[in-house]
């Protein structure tokens, strides 16, 4: 118990109680500050004076409570005034951070209890405020004084590893203290309190391949020459302690697995050291002749290889290519093999591992290929793969070309037939000797049409025709004088009528489709009975083009509006050939300045504002006028041919379909039946179109009627009348009459129609022979016959 100061009078200052419970191991009150430090703060009386005013009792500021778990309520601490004096009613009041229900005061004795679980973890330290008060009035007697209770840790939390399980990755054969990885736990506990936060490492399962550092919680090898061949994976468990490692402290552990990575530590090794193959000669370049394969324990990059031929190639028949699948040489042929000329090849392939590790050469291994070449029936082979061949345009038809030649790589030498394949020449301009291979021509050639010539010839054995070969023949037709030069274009000159004399009214240029290796020279002329000519001439330009000049310049189109100027063009071949061609010049009216404004039929035409496009157009719509009035005559000509058969051998029947329907006796309007009234036949006489009648019939007057207020019924019965009589009326109803029947039945005609016998002197007992479809009709005719003999 603190005393108070002897200077100081009794009623200035407040008891300061403390209570230390020792029974209690888990309890402990700390006291912070006292009578020193609280007049430390005061120097002199004056400090005790303002003291004393301010209040008349103190007690502890601090205190410190260990975190318990037990279920009985703990007493933190007492607080005292000197105002609690006998019979005096005071009342202790508790206020701040869990007052009422983590902690709790004795109104009356001023004892303070914690209620309930004290945990550090959770919260370190609560403050609070404590007042005496009047029990009665609840007036204060005291200003009101805070204080602190702090929660003293225990060593209640173990060690955990948050980020764990972990996995860690080291390569193989590394050193020993090679650190692998890191691990952390962590504790909940007060780490600057006593030890019970302070971590100590350890390795439970795992040695002895690794170590771990106690401090810094570090992996490390810790055994020489791990190799991943051998074991891949390892398991560690490690232990983290508090306590700082001893006795009574608390641990947790974690598990970190360690996989050993792969370095190139291992050579490729052949699964042979010697391989046999046998290729045949026939096998194609850039095909697979066998396969090779070197193993590595390694894995991924490490494990690639590359192969290579070290001996035995010389010519570079062979070459060994890698299989990025499944690393393994693929042995093809840069080469044809030819059993002829080397049967056996010995080769020495190296594989090589593609990565090396730093400071070391790569691994490689050898192996021994023999490789056998095994006859095989080849075609046979050209001497030439192309040949070049030359022969003169028009030349005559079996000149010969040229020669092709193969022949029979075999020992056994078959002979050998050519042909040419017509696919590459369809007009079959070419012939070939089956026998020697000699070309020659079949047509004769045109260069200017085509200067070049690509045949293919095959070459075929006779012992084996599935044998063939193919060489390309391109043959060049070389050309020779046969065309005339003639005009680049069709010239079209223009003179004005104003014009001055030797003025130049067109340039002429020649072409020539012939390609003279000298190259081409025109000489122009005009025709002798134009040598005279008054109105034009001509000038060698020495270009190969001439110019056209005017002679005079009264020239005039009331006089004569065109002129043809015909001109001899030649040329420097051998023979030298020539063409006449015609210049055609229009006589133009013209401004002042030479320009054409019209020629001919045109002058009298632009002057109104249409141009000739304009004419161009207005042309055509009237020839497309013109083709639609033909072909709507033209239709309509042909809808009005008789229906009447008039080939005999025309069989096939006309149906005419209408669709239109009356509309009954009682519709007198839909229908005029002015239309049933042929005009023609009224006086007339009209004759059937379809048979030549026997007698001449007079039709005889009838009673015709008008179209207005007739009596149908009446003008029908007439109508029918008169054609039932009438043989040579044609039948206006469109009911066509067929008197032809079709031929080749094998029964022959049923008619009675064309037959020059009478039916008495038919017999129709072959139709019951013709199966049970005719017995029913030889009965009925039958019948009749023995009725009429009857």
């Amino acid at each position: 118990m603190w005393r108070r100061s002897e200077e100081m009078p009794t009623d200035v200052w407040m008891s300061l109680l403390l209570v230390w419970i020792t029974s209690l191991p888990c309890v402990s009150v700390t006291p912070v500050g006292g009578p020193a430090q609280a007049t430390a703060s005061l120097p002199g009386e004056g400090q005790r004076l303002l003291s004393r005013a301010k209040r008349g009792w103190v007690w502890n500021q601090m205190f410190v409570l260990e975190e318990f778990s037990g279920p009985d309520p703990i007493l933190v601490g007492r607080l005292h005034t000197d105002l609690d004096v006998g019979g005096k009613s005071i009342k202790y009041v508790l206020a701040g951070e869990g007052a009422g229900t983590i902690f709790a005061i004795n109104e009356l004795t001023g004892d303070i209890h914690a209620m309930k679980r004290l945990d550090r973890e959770e919260k370190a330290e609560y403050t609070l405020t404590a007042q005496v008060i009047n029990a009665d009035t609840d007036e204060p007697l005291e200003p009101p004084s805070e204080f602190i209770i702090k929660v003293q840790d225990i060593n209640d939390n173990p060690p955990q590893f948050i980020e764990g399980p972990y996995r860690a990755s080291v390569a193989e054969m590394s050193a020993v203290g090679t650190p692998v990885t890191r691990v952390t736990a962590t504790d909940a506990d007060d780490p600057v309190y006593g030890n019970s936060a302070k971590l100590v490492y350890s390795i439970l399962e795992g040695q002895p391949y690794f170590s771990v550092d106690p401090n810094s919680a570090t992996i490390k090898i810790a055994l020489h020459g791990m190799d991943r061949e051998m074991r891949e994976e390892y398991l560690v468990v490690i232990q983290a302690k508090d306590m700082g490692g001893h006795m009574g402290g608390l641990s947790g552990t974690t598990t970190v697995t360690v996989t050993l990575t792969d370095i190139n530590d291992n050579p490729p090794k052949f699964s042979k050291s010697l391989y046999d193959f046998v290729i045949s000669e026939d096998l194609p370049i850039g095909k697979m002749g066998g396969k090779v394969k070197a193993n590595d324990r390694d894995i991924g990059e490490n494990a690639r290889s590359t192969y290579n031929i070290i001996e035995g190639d010389e010519q570079g028949v062979f070459e060994v290519i890698t299989d990025a699948q499944s690393q393994e040489g693929i042995l093809r042929l840069r080469k044809a093999l030819d059993f002829e000329s080397r049967r056996t090849y010995t080769l020495k392939v190296e594989a090589t591992n593609v990565h090396s590790e730093p400071g070391g050469g790569p691994f490689k291994d050898t192996a021994t290929v023999k490789i056998t070449v095994e006859d095989a029936d080849e075609p046979p082979v050209f001497t030439k793969p192309v040949y070049m061949l030359e022969v003169n345009e028009n030349a005559p038809i079996n000149t010969a070309i040229g020669t092709v030649s193969a022949r029979d790589p075999d020992a056994s030498g078959s002979q050998v037939r050519y042909f040419i394949d017509r696919h590459t020449d369809l007009e079959r301009q070419f012939n070939i000797n089956v026998d020697d291979g000699k070309i020659t021509l079949a047509k004769p050639l045109d260069r200017e049409t085509d200067m070049w010539h690509n045949i293919t010839v095959t070459a075929t054995e006779v012992r084996n025709h599935s044998q063939i070969s193919r060489a390309v023949v391109a043959i060049r037709v070389m050309d020779i004088n046969d065309n005339a030069p003639e005009f680049a274009t069709e010239y079209e000159a223009f003179l004005c009528e104003n014009g001055k004399p030797g003025q130049v009214i067109q340039t002429i240029s020649a072409v020539d489709r012939d390609d003279p290796i000298q190259g081409h020279y025109f000489e122009y002329r005009l025709v002798p009975e134009m040598l005279n000519n008054p109105n034009f001439t001509i000038k060698n330009n020495q270009d190969n083009s001439i110019s056209v000049l005017a002679k005079h310049d009264t020239f005039r189109r009331q006089k004569q509006e065109m002129y043809f100027l015909p001109i001899i063009v030649t040329d420097n071949g051998n023979p030298p050939m020539s063409s006449t061609n015609t210049l055609t010049i229009r006589v133009c009216g013209c401004s002042k300045d030479g320009i054409v404004q019209s020629c001919n039929v045109e002058a009298y035409v632009l002057p109104i504002g249409l141009s000739m496009g304009a004419l161009i157009a207005i042309l055509a719509c009237i020839i497309l006028l013109l083709v639609i009035v033909v072909l709507f005559v033209t239709l309509r000509r042909h809808k009005n041919e008789p229906l009447i058969i008039k080939d005999d051998e025309d069989v096939r029947e006309n149906i005419i379909r209408y669709d239109d329907e009356g509309g009954g006796e009682e519709d007198t309007e839909a229908f005029d039946i002015a239309t049933l009234q042929n005009p023609d036949g009224i006086n007339g006489y009209l004759p059937r179109k379809d048979i030549k009648p026997d007698l001449q019939f007079m039709p005889r007057a009838g009673q015709h009627s008008g179209p207005n207020g007739v009596d149908v019924d009446e003008f029908i019965n007439v109508r029918l009348h008169e054609a039932d009589n009438d043989p040579t009326a044609p039948p206006y109803d469109s009911i066509q009459i067929y008197g032809y029947e079709g031929r080749g039945s094998v029964a022959g005609s049923l008619s009675s129609l064309e037959t020059a016998s009478s039916d008495s002197d038919q017999n129709y007992d072959y139709l019951r022979e013709w199966g049970p479809r005719f017995r029913r009709l030889g009965e009925l005719y039958s019948v009749g016959e023995s009725d009429r003999e009857t």
